[in-house]
């Protein structure tokens, strides 16, 4: 955001803003002290048309070895053991700056701090800890900005930003962290191009060519926009987002969606919009425009039309609802099933349960059988077989039911 495009705030009537220093660099001469009445109220001027005043117990002094030229000296000012403070209107701290030297220069309107301290408050009490080797420091109304090389530590959490400028807003309770963003915390870490934290609520959203990785579960999330809940523990993309899931620092899973989000707590990732999940053992595709992966429990649930798709076998299944089982690699299917071998072989029925280690299946109710060469349907209660190499075995039910055979004559398989 540049500085055209930043929010600006008027002063209230009780807020104070402290630009402190105890000294600087050496004492004026007497033949200065005319010219050095006039640079002081130079020197006020300045800050107060940045919304400053100079004030403190002890008043500042300024001297140079060598008589600078007056231009130079009215726009670079150098003060050492400075201390900002900006407070609401009942008197309670905002921020607070200190830095060992700052330099002011009157023509950019931005003091240059070597190694600054923050403090940034809300209610009173500390939300940030801010620290920089060299910042440029520009206070606009109720806003603080910070540029150049800068760390951001929440003390409650532990969370530290690293990034280039920062904003702080406190009466939005809005903290941005831009330009080549790196967050880290114990259970999740972060680059972006932006981070906006909302102190109040515990939020943080990344921006910009997100990519997130979180320890426990070992996941890797890319998207472009990303929400954390960090007092929940839940992380929300409301965007396209590739999801990597690791085993020994090697990817085991991998997941895409149009939305998603992991609850860090209960390791349950839920994937939503043209959701899809590739596992590399057992080789299976599953997709579905909702699914929960519980990857504490090792299971995927599809609570809408699903589709399954084993790329060895080349067997594919679709169903109105699915669950999987990925260390006993079974897959239970139900509503609509409709199994597709490599060659059209089809089995359809109410329910379907798919041993992948096995390579079996078990179907049950209205089921019906169909294959192309040799061309011929079955019909009955139960199926139990090979799909793959039309190895199946179908049963009438407990209840007496009759298988039913349909012999497909060659030319009528022709024709279909």
């Amino acid at each position: 955001m540049g500085r055209g495009q930043r929010d600006k705030g008027t002063r209230g009537q009780g807020e104070r803003l402290v630009v402190s220093s105890p000294h600087l660099p050496i004492s004026p001469s007497p033949s200065l002290t005319p010219r050095l009445s006039s640079f002081f109220i130079l020197l006020i001027t300045i800050f107060l048309g940045i919304g400053l005043v100079s004030c403190g117990g002890k008043s500042p002094t300024v001297s140079q070895t060598n008589t600078p030229d007056s231009s130079d000296q009215d726009s670079k000012l150098t003060f050492f053991d400075v201390t900002l403070e900006q407070a609401d209107e009942v008197g309670r701290p905002i921020w607070k700056v200190q830095a060992k030297r700052a330099k002011y220069t009157k023509e950019k309107q931005i003091g240059q701090a070597e190694n600054p301290y923050g403090e940034l408050y809300q209610d009173g009490k500390i939300v940030y800890q801010v620290k920089a080797d060299v910042a440029d420091i520009e206070q606009n109304g109720k806003q603080l900005f910070l540029k150049g090389k800068i760390f951001a530590t929440d003390p409650k959490n532990g969370i530290v930003l690293q990034g280039n400028e920062l904003e702080w807003r406190p009466q939005e309770g809005l903290l941005i962290v831009r330009n080549q963003i790196n967050g880290t915390h114990k259970k999740l870490q972060a680059v972006a191009k932006e981070a906006r934290v909302k102190t109040r609520e515990q939020l943080m959203e990344f921006s910009g060519g997100v990519i997130a990785n979180s320890v426990d579960p070992q996941l890797q999330m890319r998207t472009e926009h990303l929400n954390w809940n960090i007092k929940e523990e839940k992380i929300i993309a409301d965007g396209p987002v590739e999801i990597d899931r690791y085993k020994n620092n090697k990817i085991s899973d991998r997941g895409k969606g149009n939305a998603a989000e992991v609850n860090l707590k209960t390791k349950i990732a839920s994937i939503q919009k043209n959701a899809q999940l590739d596992l590399l053992d057992p080789p299976l595709q599953i997709a579905s425009n909702s699914m929960t992966w519980n990857m504490n429990a090792e299971t995927i649930t599809t609570n809408s039309p699903t589709r399954m798709f084993q790329r060895v076998e080349k067997v594919t299944v679709t169903a109105n609802q699915g669950e999987m089982k990925i260390p006993q690699k079974t897959v239970y299917l139900k509503g609509n099933v409709n199994a597709v071998g490599q060659r059209s072989q089809s089995l359809r029925s109410n329910t379907l349960t798919w041993y992948l280690d096995n390579k079996l299946v078990e179907a049950q109710g209205n089921v019906v059988y169909r294959q192309i060469d040799p061309p011929l349907n079955f019909t009955g209660e139960t199926a139990v077989g090979n799909l793959q190499t039309e190895n199946i075995v179908v049963k009438g039910g407990n209840s007496g039911g009759r298988v039913i055979t349909e012999i497909i004559p060659q030319e009528r398989a022709n024709r279909q």
